[in-house]
This record gives C-alpha cells, structure tokens and sequence, in this order.
C-alpha cells in the first residue's frame, strides 16, 4: 500500500517545473541534491540562486519522521503550539524503549509493560492530531520509513540522526531535533544553511565478501566523522546503479557518522523494484513519469569536480571488507590488517558477541546475506564462538525472513532473535556482566560505536562491520580472523574455509506479514483526550522557557570544560537513560555526566564554585541554578556529533547553563541549541580554549548589540584578580537570535498562535 500518494503526486507534478527554473537561475547543469532541495523551497519556485554553506533557506519538507525517544519532547512541545493536527504527514515509531535480553518472545512483552505509558501517551497523542502510529515490535523507524514512507525526490525530516537512511531511495532526508520536527508539523518553514556538496563516485561492482556497508565505512575513514559537516554528499556512477536499495540505504545511514546532513543516490532501477516489492507500483509509476529529474544531469556525472565541492572515488572491483573502531566510527581498518592492528594496539582479539541489526543492516538482504554464512558453518561442522544476537529491521523482514528460513538457520547456529528494535545500537541492551566493566570486544553492524553506546560498559571494544562479517568473526570467536584466507577447525578437526557470503536483494517470493503493527490516526482527534499525569516520573508537561533579560551576561560558573571527543551520548547517554527522554527533570540528572573534565581527567566529577568540593555534574548545576547563577560549558572539537536528540540541548537550558563555548560543533547539536534559546559560540582562535581556568567567572559581552557576523566577547575573571578578554564567533542569524531574544523558537510560535486565536 502505498501511504500518502496524493501528497507524492504533488510533488511531482511541480518538481519538473521546479527544477527547470533552477536550472535557469543558477545558470548551469544540477547535482541531485539540488534539484530537491530548489523543488522544496518554501516560497516555491525558485527566485535566486543560494550560496553553498553561506545561505539560510526555508524549506517545505514532505513529511516528519518520530521515534519514540524523541518523539515525546517533540510531542509535548507541539502540545504547545496551539494547532488542532499536523500540516505535514507525520508518523510515529516505537524502537528505541525495547530491552534486548532473553529474546523477543519475552522483551517485548516486557517492554510494553514497563513503557505502557509512555507507549499510551505517544499512541493517543498520535491519534488526536493526525500521526501515524507504529506499535512497539512493528520495527526500527528507518527500515519502516523505507518500506513504506520514502519516495525518490522527497524531502523528510526526522527526530534521530540517521533519518538519513531514506537516501537510500533518493529523498534528501535530514536528522534534526524535536523543535525543528514541531516547526514543520506547526505548517511553518524549514531552516537550513544550503548545504556544500561532497560527490563520490562509484565505479565497479562489490564481489565476495565485500558490501555496501564496506563502502561507508571506507569513506568514513576517509572523511572523519566531521569531514561531512554541512554537506550532502551524492553518490553516483555505475557502481552505484549497481547496489541494491536497501544497500544505497546502509551507505547514507551511516553519512551520520561523517557528519553529513544527509547522503543520497539518484532514482534507478534498483529502486523500482524496491518500490514494487514494498507494494508502491504508483509511486514506482509516477517516478518513472519524472526519472530524468531525479537524479543528477548528466553534465554534473561526466565531471563531477566542475559541481561537486570535493570528489571521492572508490573502485568497488578493488574495495575490500572493513572493520571499523573501537570506540569511533571513522577508524577504518582493512580486515586483512585487522590482526596486525589489534595485536599493536592491545585491543581484545577474542570476540564475546556478534550483533547484527540495527537501522543500518536490518533489510532482508542483510539477513539472508548472513544467513548464508550460519548455512555454510553448520553445513561444515562449526558453532559460534561468540555470542550471536540479530535484530530484524521489521515485522514484514522478520515475517518473511522466518518464513524464507533464515531465522531458524540464525536459532541453529544458537543465537538470540531479539525484537524488531534498536536494541543493542541504541544502548538498550541488558548485557549480562556488562557492570563488571571488563576489557572486552564486540563486532556488530551497527552505526556508532562510541564508549559505552552498546552496554554502558566504558571497557567493551566495539568494532563495526557487515552483517555477513560480523556472522564469520562471531563463528570464528576472532577479530583477527579474515574469512578471505584464513580457515577453521571444524567438529572433526578438519581445516574449513567459508565461501563468500550470496543472498537475494529481495525476496524471490515476495514481501508478507500478518499484522506489520501500523495504527491509523483518528479521522477526527479534536475529542481525543491526552493524558500526563502531573505525578509521573516518565512524562512531563512543558513549561516555556525563560526570555533573554536583555543585558549581557555576566557573573557566569564555569561548569565543564570538557576534553575531547564530547558527543551527544557523553551530553545525554541513553541505555536506562532513554525512560525519561518525555520527563526533562528527571532526565536532567544524566547530563554532561559522561564528559570528561579537562581539569581532572575524570568523568561526572566537577569542582562546584560555591562550595569548593568536587561532585556530579548535574548537582553542581542544579546548586548554581537555586543560587541564580547561570554557568557556561566549554568544549572541544565537533561538540556534539552523534545522535540528534535534543534533550542534550534542553537539559542544560533546563538547569540555567546560558552557553556553550567550543572549538566546533555538529550540525544537529548547534541548531538544537538555538531552537532552546541558548547561546551556542565558538573560539575565534581555537588555542584560546586552553585559557579557561577552573576557578574562572566569566562575562559574555556585546549581546545588547547581538547581530548576524559580529563576533562577541569573552571575559575572563580568573582567580588571583587578572583578567583576560578574546572574541568568540557565532553563526546567528536573524530569525536565529529572535529565538535567543524570546527564550525559544516554540515561545515564539506559541505567541503566534495565541495572537491568531
């Protein structure tokens, strides 16, 4: 069934016209990436041509995108907007809050139970202003919105980063926080700074036990996990015409990791027979009207330098199997290097567990390409010497996969068959020993890979691969074994090797499922009651926040000046933590806790100025909030990077923390700040970071003349009575610091709606 065909067939019928005027205005051929987002234009057809990394621009995303971490602040802050439904069509899906332990036959239960009324409130929200809702088990929110939302031309927007996974089917989606999700659901414009370009082109054809997933992680490598900021990065050539769908949708999920606003393909006959398979013939036949729009001109494919801002290129003849980590996602290792490296590095060579999952390889492809691995091991008389556990991406995968075989195959080979959820990726993994904090390794498919991120264990060396590798690394029990060459001892003492990996890009018997867990919305919510109570511990009303006094901030704390590598994990860690993701109070009590202080090399350990004794983070906060001091956190490189969510914007807001100061920030995190009314500011000159003092009281100066392109002051109060000054820069605008001015960008619509009622 294909959902919201009018709304596709909208699009399309001016996407043409769109684009030709673009064409015209920028006076040259078009990428892909800019023809949606011209077509997208909030004032509709285009009038000028924008500046890349330079220009703000609105938008009009297609539709929006929920998981129910995120959901419920997203939720409770349209709450607050005073609109009777949604403008755009929006859905909701419930992954995240689903415990990976025993197994799926008793999780979920579990998790229905423990969350039942965090599922209630999301689910009758849902119905009263016109979401889609996605039951708990129906599966990951990306696999979902392939099969069944994502169509190539469109624009989305979701609340978790790596809403980027559409890209698979051409759409230019983006991962923002719940405020800018509220915007779009309000019927108010997109913003976006227009997007630089990255182009990488694809030659060749994967073979043996290379995979899509080796392609991402290899520009992972390449690029870093910020090399990608503020770009879209366009994949095309003949190598790309040659992956199938879902492995189009691996490569951009993970462009999170780089730091891309999003990656994208162009529409070919890959992701035709997707659109059939998932029983969309009509948006199949309505982009078939259109095909020559929805990729790049020919021009622009021929020499890609000309229009893209940087050009990758990756023979996939050539490319071989990656094992990305531990501990980043961008640390890229060939697996044939992989023994050399662990041995040099002291990383743990015996593999605990194996995972495969998440949205990144959770497609039916994923799991029948593993599959065929687990066939070959019992075939040849081997068992798993890791731990084995596997997560469908949903319901309709897991049908169909258990009735192709596959998952009976992955129960012989003695693994775990966990809910279609994000599990273990997302933290919500209850990992047997994990609290003894062990050096360990695990391999996995997933994403990131960060300290912690799986089972909270800071010890716990995770390393991420393709889901077939995965499967040969667990049966072998070795992160230095390469399947390529090496062989095992099977139950007879034999030597075996294990063929290269086959499977099918789609099920040769097609797509099936009994009940795929969708809930339509209420053809009418106006009478549908939202219930929070005022007692609960996992929901909370929201109030605004406070308005900028109108002076410069002076007298502030430091609180943190975190070291390193500080992601929105370290900012607001999820695991048990996702339970109070609608409770911003109780939620409040987990930031900044992972960050290390720069001062003591120590984590969740911060010196409290009105006491002089060290404790945790949130405390300490907490104490300069009731005393009426506002603080600053000061950070490092790509501050942020990681996850979308926006709760590690709004619990610092919530505590009185007025700014954060760093040298560079993530996209997401950045706009998350601003939407909140915070001050989100960088080093003019980087080496200043190194003249915070612990004991510093510090002034911000110059906001009484905040403008767009005027750097700001610091001041520096430091403790034996000198001082010291430098200017900190700031990427405002003006929109921007009228949120800054009115507390929030929801203050402000909520001022709107008051007025037009």
């Amino acid at each position: 069934m294909a959902f919201d065909i009018d709304m596709i067939k909208k699009v399309y019928a001016n996407f043409g016209s769109r684009v030709e005027a673009a064409r015209k205005i920028v006076g040259r051929p078009l990428t892909l990436s800019e023809k949606i987002l011209y077509a997208h234009l909030w004032d509709g057809d285009p009038k000028k041509a924008f500046s890349r990394g330079t220009d703000y621009v609105d938008f009009a995303p297609d539709r929006v995108a929920m998981q129910d971490a995120t959901a419920q602040m997203a939720l409770l802050q349209f709450m607050q907007a005073g609109r009777p439904q949604v403008a755009v069509p929006s859905t909701v899906h419930c992954d995240h809050l689903i415990t990976a332990k025993e197994g799926a036959s008793i999780d979920l239960p579990h998790a229905k139970t423990e969350s039942a009324e965090v599922f209630d409130f999301l689910s009758s929200v849902s119905n009263k202003y016109g979401i889609g809702f996605w039951k708990p088990g129906a599966g990951i929110i990306h696999q979902v919105v392939l099969e069944n939302y994502a169509f190539p031309g469109g624009m989305m927007i979701g609340t978790d980063s790596h809403t980027v996974n559409a890209g698979g089917l051409g759409m230019v989606a983006i991962g923002v926080g719940g405020a800018d999700a509220c915007d779009v659901m309000a019927g108010l414009p997109w913003e976006l700074k227009f997007p630089k370009l990255i182009g990488v082109k694809l030659t060749g054809k994967l073979n043996g036990w290379t995979s899509a997933k080796d392609v991402i992680l290899k520009v992972a490598g390449i690029l870093t996990v910020k090399g990608g900021t503020g770009a879209i990065v366009e994949y095309f050539g003949d190598g790309a015409i040659n992956l199938s769908c879902t492995g189009k949708g691996t490569i951009c999920n993970m462009g999170a990791e780089i730091g891309a606003t999003t990656s994208t393909f162009g529409y070919d006959e890959s992701m035709e027979r997707y659109l059939r398979a998932t029983g969309r013939d009509e948006v199949a036949d309505e982009a078939n009207k259109i095909a020559a729009y929805l990729t790049g001109d020919d021009a622009v494919y021929a020499d890609p330098e000309s229009y893209f801002d940087q050009v990758i290129e990756i023979n996939l003849d050539e490319l071989e199997p990656y094992l990305n980590g531990p501990f980043t996602p961008d640390l890229a290792t060939p697996v044939s290097q992989m023994k050399v490296e662990a041995e040099k590095n002291g990383w743990p060579l015996k593999v605990e567990w194996g995972l495969i999952g998440s949205c990144t390889n959770s497609s039916y492809e994923d799991l029948s390409r593993a599959a065929s691995i687990a066939n070959q091991a019992i075939a040849k008389g081997l068992v798993t010497k890791s731990a084995f556990g596997i997560n469908p991406g949903s319901e309709q995968v897991r049908y169909t996969a258990n009735r192709d075989g596959f998952l009976k195959t992955f129960e012989d080979l003695d693994a775990t068959i966990f809910t279609n959820a994000c599990g273990p990726c997302i933290g919500m993994w209850d990992r047997t020993g994990a609290e003894k904090a062990e050096k360990n390794t695990i391999v996995h498919s997933f994403n990131r890979n960060f300290a912690k991120r799986a089972d909270g264990n800071p010890n716990t060396f995770a390393f991420v691969a393709s889901p077939e590798m995965v499967a040969a690394i667990a049966i072998a029990g070795d992160l230095g074994f390469n399947p390529l060459t090496d062989t095992l001892t099977n139950d007879k003492g034999e030597q075996v090797k294990l063929d290269p990996p086959v499977g099918d890009e789609l099920p040769v018997n097609g797509y099936a499922v009994e009940d795929a867990g969708f809930q339509a919305p209420a053809a009418d919510g106006s009478s549908v009651e939202v219930l929070v109570s005022p007692t609960s511990h996992r929901l909370q009303l929201l109030d605004p926040f406070t308005p900028w006094e109108g002076t410069d901030l002076k007298g502030l704390k430091l609180l943190i000046k975190a070291k390193g590598k500080c992601t929105t994990d370290h900012i607001s860690m999820a695991g048990p933590w996702l339970k109070f993701r609608g409770h911003l109070d109780n939620i409040s009590n987990n930031m900044l806790i992972g960050a290390v202080n720069y001062f003591n090399d120590k984590t969740d350990n911060v010196k409290n100025e009105l006491t002089g004794e060290y404790g945790p983070v949130p405390a300490t906060q907490r104490d300069y909030k009731a005393a009426g001091i506002g603080s600053i956190v000061v950070g490092d490189e790509n501050y942020g990077e990681g996850s979308s969510r926006e709760h590690a914007a709004m619990e610092p807001r919530h505590l009185g923390v007025r700014a954060v100061l760093v040298k560079s920030f993530a996209r997401i995190h950045e706009t998350n700040l601003k939407k909140q009314g915070m001050l989100g500011l960088t080093f003019a000159d980087k080496d200043d970071y190194d003249k915070i003092l612990e004991d510093d009281v510090i002034d911000i100066i110059g906001l009484t003349e905040f403008t767009p392109d005027k750097p700001l002051t610091l001041v520096l109060h430091h403790a034996d009575g000198t001082e010291e000054s430098f200017l900190v820069n700031h990427s405002y605008n003006a929109q921007q610091i009228e949120w800054f001015i009115a507390g929030g960008a929801l203050n402000i619509i909520r001022r709107e709606a008051a007025l037009k009622a």
